[in-house]
């Protein structure tokens, strides 16, 4: 293990102070500012990208270049831990634990600055604002500043997973995401006298309730595919009946054939069934990350190197949440593993009772740093 008790101590104080300090997607000012200083005290170059939050670091020089990557934004939830760092801001959870994903990414940052003399080319650190809503991967490609890198390397913190539990696996190892938003317009009138609107409830609730079926009836039982409507509202009062409702939710897919089946039969239920109770539906579909897809070559690699150092090696299951780390193995060739965070039975990510165990972070950074060393050696020899 590369982490002193010492560093561990520091490591643990750092995840909590960040834990205390969560800030929203692309409102990362005060964690950005903290990361920077860290950083910049270690003598580690902070690179000019002109973004507003997240940033993006390198140490060592000379080719190949990699890249090492953790989130930093938070979400809108109230904290629900009774944590003695609990969130210091109502309403905002480091629900996700890119806490400990940024804790760890600067616990690899010392040690590879520590060991740059060894490094046998050039390693990135990106600290990622905005992954909660799929645009910060874009926004760090965007700048240019990861255009050199030949493979790139990341994890997840799993909860439900024993602590320190590694999971690595080939090709898609986290979901496609899709969202949606449908306005359904009827015509308003009193609760009294029904016959003299168009009701938009009664409809809506046959759209979502239609939409049940979309892959029982659809998919192959073999394929993975997931519609959830998350969120509805309708009306104002108990004895009007309103002119419109909306609702929303995501579809998350591994298979590009699914995906498309998936959207077109949304949309062909959504419509039809509208019609047929004389509405109209209005559906906005926002198109979110693709498949998270693990470089078969380099997983095989890392998966051999990890068990190396590590006792606790797995082939996980697939996650059906969504990551915009597949942003970045779109362009290039990357391995994201899934790290055991709690134990099994614990409440899940986006949960507000979600706790993740400090014990976590000596294998969370020991899977930087030695599988940065691993990349760099096996990319300088081809």
């Amino acid at each position: 293990m590369t982490i002193s008790a010492e560093h561990y101590d520091e490591l643990v104080s750092i995840r909590h102070h960040i834990h205390e300090n969560p800030e929203l997607s692309g409102q990362e000012f005060q964690t950005t500012a903290f990361l920077k200083q860290y950083l910049e005290e270690l003598d580690i170059q902070v690179l000019d990208t002109g973004l507003k939050t997240g940033l993006v670091a390198q140490l060592g020089q000379g080719k190949p270049v990699i890249a090492l990557r953790a989130d930093i934004d938070a979400l809108p939830i109230l904290e629900n831990t009774g944590l003695a760092f609990a969130s210091k801001n109502d309403g905002v959870m480091h629900a996700c634990g890119h806490d400990l994903h940024q804790t760890t990414l600067l616990g690899a940052a010392k040690i590879l600055k520590n060991r740059e003399a060894e490094l046998q080319g050039t390693v990135k650190l990106i600290f990622q604002h905005a992954e909660e809503i799929h645009i910060g991967a874009d926004e760090i490609i965007a700048t240019g500043v990861l255009s050199d890198v030949q493979a790139v390397l990341g994890y997840h913190n799993m909860p439900t997973l024993p602590v320190g539990q590694i999971g690595i696996r080939e090709k898609g190892i986290m979901a496609a995401v899709d969202q949606f938003f449908v306005t359904v317009k009827g015509v308003g009138s009193h609760a009294a006298y029904p016959h003299e609107g168009v009701d938009s409830i009664v409809a809506t609730t046959a759209i979502i309730s239609s939409l049940q079926q979309l892959v029982s009836r659809n998919i192959d039982p073999q394929h993975a595919v997931v519609v959830s409507v998350t969120h509805m509202v309708a009306g104002n009062t108990w004895n009007v009946l309103p002119d419109d409702a909306i609702f929303e939710g995501t579809i998350r897919t591994f298979d590009t054939a699914d995906r498309a089946l998936a959207k077109k039969r949304f949309y062909d239920v959504t419509e039809n069934v509208a019609k047929a109770y004389g509405v109209t539906a209005e559906i906005d579909w926002i198109v979110g990350p693709n498949v998270t897809y693990n470089n078969p070559e380099l997983s095989a690699f890392l998966f051999e190197k990890t068990s190396a150092w590590h006792g606790d090696v797995v082939i996980p299951e697939a996650s059906n949440a969504g990551e915009d780390f597949a942003t970045y193995v779109e362009q290039i060739p990357g391995v994201f593993a899934f790290i055991g965070s709690n134990a099994p039975g614990s409440p899940g990510l986006h949960f507000s009772d979600m706790v993740l165990k400090d014990e976590t972070i000596p294998v969370a950074v020991d899977y930087y740093v030695n599988n940065a060393f691993a990349l760099l050696e096996k990319l300088r020899k081809g």
